[in-house]
């Protein structure tokens, strides 16, 4: 049986620190006791307590940014750069595709002309179509989304997978580690991106200038959760 560790960004009130866990349980097809969570918010893991686990996980942080920064996030960063040195099998998605990126040399801004929300068409490059994971998704879909913050230069190590209209760097992998990242939620159900759209609803009008429900209406994304079950068998 696999053990999962989600490293979590959120603070203690947060209406979506639970309901994460259960999306990643979901889309791994696990049961919730095989994730366990530490918050970066006060310090970071050691590399021992990397090592019993199979598999690390990266989601999104409710109100924190890479780009703003802090006194959490250097420590955070590092962990990062742990995670990258052991060669620990790491997925990250959003913060936490934000928070790989800028620990391994690459750049993080805040850029609310290239801010997405809701169900984002996302097309695969030609070294995505050809990648033995992102393959699945076919050349084309539609992305569960929800950022401010986008990276604008990858590590130097890092191969592009993916992009769209506004963000040309929508996910990577690194070259010659198990570990990959999303700028998009591959854990969030079509119900759950409304559930965490319902939960930060100031995003909704920050970013498409529309009313929650009627946006809310337009958000189909396609399944993508079968690329973290898939990412856990390989």
């Amino acid at each position: 049986m696999k053990k999962f560790l989600l490293l979590q960004v959120r603070d203690p009130d947060d209406a979506m620190l639970t309901q994460e866990v259960d999306c990643f349980a979901e889309s791994l097809k696990c049961d919730k006791s095989q994730i366990s969570v530490f918050d970066l918010l006060g310090g970071r893991p050691t590399a021992d307590h990397f090592s019993i686990f199979d598999v690390v996980l990266l989601g999104g942080s409710g109100d924190y940014s890479v780009a703003e920064g802090g006194d959490w996030l250097p420590p955070a960063l590092q962990a990062m750069r742990e995670l990258h040195d052991q060669g620990i099998p790491t997925f990250a998605s959003c913060w936490g595709f934000q928070a790989m990126a800028a620990a391994l040399g690459g750049e993080v801004i805040t850029d609310m002309t290239r801010a997405e929300l809701g169900a984002v068409q996302v097309f695969l490059t030609e070294e995505g179509k050809s990648d033995p994971l992102f393959g699945i998704l076919g050349s084309s879909f539609l992305a569960p989304m929800g950022h401010q913050d986008c990276v604008v230069k990858l590590p130097p190590n890092a191969v592009r997978l993916a992009y769209s209209t506004k963000v040309e760097n929508q996910a990577f992998k690194i070259r010659g580690k198990p570990i990959y990242g999303t700028q998009f939620h591959p854990e969030l159900s079509r119900s759950a991106l409304i559930q965490r759209l319902q939960a930060y609803p100031q995003y909704v009008e920050a970013i498409t200038g529309e009313a929650l429900d009627a946006f809310v209406e337009k958000c189909q994304p396609d399944d993508l959760q079968k690329l973290l079950h898939e990412f856990a068998q390989q």
